[in-house]
């Protein structure tokens, strides 16, 4: 079961091709979306092809904003399961100078994530839940900031006059909601919680540095987390198709991140 979870996000190789718009005129402008699998399509259950490594589809955010915005050309090189290191080797070489948008998520497979929450499923003790977390935490400070910032520098490189969001993660719970007795504890889900605002903050503290702007996926997400009683916009653990767990489903892309990533850039 462990090694089935750690699929949820795992082990990617070269990202294929990048998907780009033809808009058949002269572009008014060019977006890049660089990411993980929160970028792609994992939770949606969409795919363009559901054997690919990077796994894409067409219910995403970014591929939702560049259908609303057909005269900019776009690419997609996010792919699933990247880390920051991926993403620079990977993706950043498929951004040009005459980039006008570029929208970057990346960070929760630097730190483990997919580990933690595994080991937080799986284990009885919920204080081994929490001292999985408060590693992940570390990494956080430690590791991930630095690389950050060595990203997001070589973002700006490659697109020196381009915008650049920085699109954070969502909390999972609603800690008090409605998830009955099964499952994780209340406090394994605050502590999971927390992680993500240990993201978001070191995430958000470096794209100012850089001058980017950070999208705040918290309040955004937070009235359709999991156990809030309201319509969720993150899947839960699918046991049946796994690789689907604890990612933006249809409505967290269109009606979450979306509108979301539409206020920022127009």
């Amino acid at each position: 079961m462990a090694t089935a979870l750690l699929a949820l996000v795992a082990t990617l190789t070269l990202a294929p091709p990048a998907q780009a718009a033809d808009s058949g005129t002269q572009a008014a402008g060019k977006y890049v979306a660089l990411g993980d699998s929160y970028t792609t399509a994992p939770g949606t259950g969409t795919y363009d092809d559901p054997d690919a490594e990077c796994r894409r589809g067409p219910l995403t955010y970014p591929r939702l904003w560049a259908a609303a915005h057909p005269s900019v050309s776009f690419v997609e090189a996010a792919c699933s399961g990247a880390t920051t290191a991926e993403l620079v080797a990977n993706q950043v070489p498929q951004i040009t100078p005459d980039t006008t948008l570029v929208t970057i998520q990346v960070g929760g497979n630097d730190v483990g994530f997919v580990d933690v929450l595994t080991n937080c499923i799986l284990t009885i003790d919920d204080q081994d839940c929490l001292d999985g977390v408060a590693l992940a935490e570390q990494a956080a400070h430690a590791a991930l900031s630095p690389a950050l910032a060595q990203t997001y520098a070589a973002v700006r490189a490659a697109a020196p006059s381009a915008q650049v969001v920085v699109v954070g993660y969502p909390r999972l719970y609603t800690i008090g909601g409605n998830c009955g007795i099964l499952g994780l504890s209340d406090r394994e889900r605050t502590a999971l919680n927390g992680a993500a605002d240990t993201l978001a903050t070191v995430m958000s503290q470096r794209a100012a540095e850089a001058g980017f702007q950070f999208l705040d996926a918290r309040p955004v997400f937070d009235p359709h987390t999991l156990c809030s009683g309201n319509t969720e916009w993150v899947t839960s653990l699918e046991w049946g198709d796994l690789d689907e767990s604890y990612h933006p489903n249809q409505a967290g892309h269109r009606d979450g991140y979306l509108p979301a990533l539409t206020a920022l850039t127009g």
